[in-house]
């Protein structure tokens, strides 16, 4: 666009500028100022030798456009330093264009850079749409398992019902793959197994491996028991009923009979707990 250059060092330069700004079509003036004037409250702030000035249409105080910079109608240039606008700088070779893959379009055309975008070049900037379809084909009876696939001769991907026959045909062809594919891959990886959440009776410790059939890091548990829970010191004698399972309700653990207070004690019979041998972490 014009920019701004510098100008006849005479005075006598100024009053053929003004004059030739007074010329302009009145349309032209409408359209560009605006009565009354809207200007922001706190003026703006200007670099370093750019001084506030009236704006072309004499409304607003804006920045003076200093050597080089984009001028028009409303942004003038910097008359102190002798600035005025050149139009003639406005030429078609200084147009906004755009570069994709070593070519350069002009601003506002058209053009593909594959069979399957469409993109236009528009102030240095390109925009592009798919030409493809990019709808999404839900699995239904007659087709349940649709998957797009490359067509010889079509740019365009398309659909195809894929029956699953064929796929399970072919697996079964194959060997079997091993139980952990990483060994075959690579070294496996594992994290140390943490503590046990209990500190007595059961509970659960933590590790992230790639152990597993798809060779993914995943968060494994397994259940530990640390040691049994004492019971509470003063509480109530209590026994075991043979041939049944329960779950105390105070702390973790698994035990052998149900809890009954009610039932006499009964000399020699105790709780037996879920103790894993040498109390480690059962997996």
């Amino acid at each position: 666009g014009p920019r701004a250059r510098l100008g006849p060092a005479s005075l006598a330069f100024q009053p053929l500028l003004l004059s030739t700004v007074m010329v302009l079509p009145p349309q032209v003036c409408a359209q560009l100022c605006q009565r009354p004037c809207y200007c922001p409250w706190a003026p703006p702030r200007c670099p370093r030798g750019s001084p506030l000035v009236l704006d072309g249409c004499g409304c607003c105080k804006i920045c003076a456009r200093r050597l080089g910079e984009p001028c028009d109608f409303l942004a003038v240039c910097d008359q102190s330093q002798g600035l005025v606008c050149d139009y003639s700088a406005a030429r078609a070779d200084d147009e906004e264009s755009c570069e994709v893959n070593g070519r350069v379009y002009r601003d506002g055309e058209v053009f593909q850079p594959s069979c399957k975008l469409q993109c236009r070049c528009l102030d240095g900037g390109v925009t592009c749409v798919p030409l493809c379809q990019e709808d999404v084909r839900l699995p239904t009876p007659d087709c349940p398992h649709p998957r797009r696939v490359d067509v010889p001769g079509k740019c365009c991907q398309e659909w195809i019902c894929e029956t699953r026959e064929q796929p399970l045909l072919q697996d079964l062809q194959q060997p079997f793959p091993p139980l952990f594919p990483c060994s075959t891959q690579g070294p496996g990886w594992s994290t140390e197994w943490s503590a046990c959440s209990a500190t007595c009776g059961m509970g659960f410790s933590t590790r992230v491996s790639n152990q597993n059939h798809y060779c993914r890091l995943e968060t494994q548990r397994r259940l530990c028991v640390v040691r049994p829970c004492q019971a509470l010191p003063g509480a109530s004698p209590a026994v075991s009923e043979p041939f049944a399972e329960g779950d105390r309700e105070e702390g973790a653990g698994w035990w052998l009979g149900q809890l009954s207070p009610e039932v006499p004690t009964t000399p020699g019979v105790t709780l037996s707990s879920g103790q894993c041998p040498g109390d480690q972490p059962a997996g």
